[in-house]
């Protein structure tokens, strides 16, 4: 009984400790720490804000939806099979950028991961949490986009996922709830209580497939994506002919993919501002090949 009232007591004060950890943090939440200086772009560390919401849930989440999109493309006899000259081509692409993600991310290295070309128009293209990628026909095909290109776009989409984007604004969301849905996810977390019972989890991974990023997270994912990128020996500078494809495109209707990001030249001017830091890594992969 001694026993039993002393684990009880425990876990109670962890609990109160780690709210209490939580109220100290709250000014310094939406703040990302500087990373220790390093070779290619510098974005800053990901925001503590991702660490209200467990990286295993949303990633488990995201897998089940990720599958329900392929089982409804299937139906639709819209689901490239291997076979396919664009999916072998994907393919090829990925795996050289996927070694490339464990720098950004050590939790990459157990991640389960998946690529698939569906077949649409639509200007798109996404990479989940847990490393579910999907591009859509309608990005190769319309921008005819050369193998560097289609590089940058899939570094690019790898990047939200290594930088935990979909986390961080799930934690913005608990932020907003109160502190009383914060309070619930924390105990949860300590407890072993599955999140996905929380109203602020729930809400949060059933967005998954249609979570649109802030202009900072874009920027972020285009400057991490073609480090990426460029490590994995594919040229950098097609990151700004992407772009400008991507801007034509969008001159009558912006596509999806471009509405929820920043303007073309802004990015391609923050692009442009970071290719020093990224060359050097493209012509050392070149120089051992």
């Amino acid at each position: 009984m001694i026993a039993r009232m002393q684990s009880i007591y425990l876990g109670m004060a962890t609990a109160r400790i780690a709210l209490l950890s939580l109220a100290l943090a709250m000014p310094a939440w939406s703040l990302a720490q500087p990373q220790a200086q390093r070779e290619g772009v510098d974005v800053g560390r990901t925001s503590r804000l991702s660490n209200l919401v467990p990286a295993a849930d949303v990633e488990k989440a995201a897998n089940q939806q990720y599958h329900q999109l392929l089982q409804q493309a299937r139906a639709k006899n819209a689901l490239a099979g291997p076979a396919h000259p664009q999916h072998q081509r994907l393919t090829a692409i990925s795996k050289r950028l996927i070694p490339q993600a464990i720098s950004w991310n050590e939790r990459a290295r157990g991640w389960q991961w998946e690529v698939n070309l569906i077949g649409s128009s639509q200007i798109n293209a996404f990479c989940m949490p847990g490393g579910k990628i999907a591009v859509f026909t309608g990005i190769i095909d319309k921008l005819q986009l050369t193998d560097d290109e289609l590089a940058m776009v899939v570094g690019h989409e790898m990047a939200h996922a290594l930088r935990e984007h979909a986390r961080e604004r799930m934690g913005k969301s608990a932020v907003t709830q109160g502190a009383a849905r914060v309070g619930g996810a924390v105990l949860g977390a300590i407890f072993g209580i599955d999140p996905n019972i929380t109203d602020m989890v729930a809400r949060g991974t059933a967005s998954l497939l249609n979570l649109k990023f802030s202009r900072g997270d874009e920027s972020e994912a285009d400057l991490v994506g073609m480090e990426l990128a460029a490590r994995a020996g594919f040229d950098p500078r097609a990151a700004v002919t992407l772009w400008k494809k991507m801007g034509q495109a969008g001159k009558n209707a912006p596509p999806e993919w471009l509405s929820t990001h920043p303007s073309g030249g802004s990015r391609i001017a923050e692009i442009e501002r970071n290719l020093p830091r990224v060359m050097p890594l493209y012509e050392r992969t070149l120089a051992r090949r």
